[in-house]
């Protein structure tokens, strides 16, 4: 028996993220829990709100017939209803539930609309830097990934998205706030972005989708609040989940939502609810779909996120780092420092930086995996403690750097 050659591909450049946490793994064996300092993983650790574990134990009680039985494969209609409810309130646009359908997660949400919208060959644009996953992601659906420069601010430029737009677009994909620089585009960058996106549809007679990947949409700082969307582009798709809102990642509950005036609304719908059944998923798991209808208004403590985040700024001030202070999420992206060390051929600064951090048993991603090398990625998922006890061994680690 063989592998095939894509898999074996996909395997040697495999996700940083999976292979630091990893290494933190076999850290924490050697050293003990206590004495490394695991930023790698962005896997919410906060409990899920009371409403949410009431409403699953709710389902999971319920003597109804038919409750763990198959349903539809878009999800159930009251799942759904609830859904076009949530998107309306948040992108300013009048959904329903036939513009709807409940997935597994935000990860089979893209998985989904990818399969249905490209032909072989179709490019996906996606911006630097950008959630590490779209690669496969894309080319799991047959498609070409063509990763696009942002600002210094790492907001979207237009002239950059510009030159590389052609027929073979077939859609851009936006991540706000973004995994992993934090970054929470502005309502002014949507619109510039629907201007570019129609002109240059008007001028080659294909309008891009654009799918709005947002699972992290409630956690914002700072009086900021993330910009609807939808209603700016008709060419436009949501795809989010709850695994950071409500604190259930490993649920697997996510949804699809489609603008009402977009192309082709009803077999882009059928092809989706196709796609969710023949790529494995079948349907959202039943339990998660009955308890988020009932407490998809409910949000864990964010605002933990927040102080943490405050922490670890606070820290890399005192190592003397820069960093782009994160907007949204819970991750902070961290500039490669100059230092004295010599960057072997074939390596780059951040992978060198990040095995460097490692021998003081911290644990960051290198930016080269979400396409942004130069950078690494630290998220603060992790106890108030954990951020507290790496201060030393951060300044040590850039003194001997």
């Amino acid at each position: 028996m063989s592998v095939a050659d894509a898999v074996k591909q996909n395997l040697e450049r495999s996700s940083w993220i999976r292979k630091m946490f990893e290494e933190g793994r076999k850290l924490k064996v050697q050293f003990g829990e206590t004495k490394v300092f695991d930023f790698s993983l962005g896997n919410p650790d906060l409990e899920p709100p009371p409403q949410f574990l009431e409403a699953l134990k709710d389902a999971a009680s319920s003597a109804e017939l038919g409750t763990h039985a198959y349903m539809p494969n878009a999800g159930y209609p009251f799942a759904r209803a609830a859904m076009a409810e949530k998107i309306s309130a948040e992108h300013k646009l009048s959904l329903s539930a036939e513009d709807v359908i409940l997935t597994v997660g935000a990860a089979g949400a893209l998985n989904v609309v990818l399969k249905t919208i490209l032909n072989p060959g179709d490019d996906v644009i996606v911006l630097r830097p950008y959630f590490a996953e779209y690669a496969f992601y894309i080319d799991n659906q047959r498609g070409t990934m063509v990763p696009v420069e942002t600002g210094a601010d790492f907001l979207p430029d237009m002239d950059k998205i510009r030159q590389v737009l052609s027929a073979k677009t077939a859609a851009i994909i936006l991540n706000t706030p973004n995994n992993p620089s934090g970054r929470v585009y502005p309502r002014t960058v949507i619109e510039d972005l629907a201007k570019l996106l129609k002109a240059h549809g008007q001028g080659c007679g294909r309008l891009p989708v654009l799918i709005v990947d947002e699972p992290y949409r409630d956690i914002v700082y700072d009086g900021i609040v993330a910009a609807p969307i939808l209603d700016a582009y008709e060419e436009s798709i949501v795809v989010s989940s709850f695994s950071k809102t409500l604190s259930v990642p490993g649920e697997r509950i996510g949804y699809i939502g489609l603008n009402p005036a977009i192309s082709e609304h009803k077999l882009l719908l059928d092809g989706m609810i196709m796609a969710n059944r023949i790529l494995g998923y079948v349907n959202a798991p039943a339990l998660m779909q009955r308890a988020v209808t009932s407490s998809w208004r409910a949000r864990a403590d964010i605002d933990r996120y927040r102080r943490r985040r405050d922490m670890l700024v606070r820290v890399m001030d005192a190592a003397g780092l820069e960093y782009a202070k994160p907007e949204g999420a819970f991750y902070l992206f961290v500039k490669v420092p100059a230092g004295s060390k010599v960057v072997p051929a074939g390596s780059s600064a951040d992978v060198e930086f990040a095995m460097h951090l490692k021998s003081h048993k911290i644990l960051g991603v290198p930016g080269i995996g979400f396409g942004c090398p130069g950078w690494l990625r630290f998220s603060y998922c992790v106890p108030e403690s954990v951020i507290e006890q790496s201060q030393t061994a951060f300044k040590e680690a850039v003194a001997a750097w």
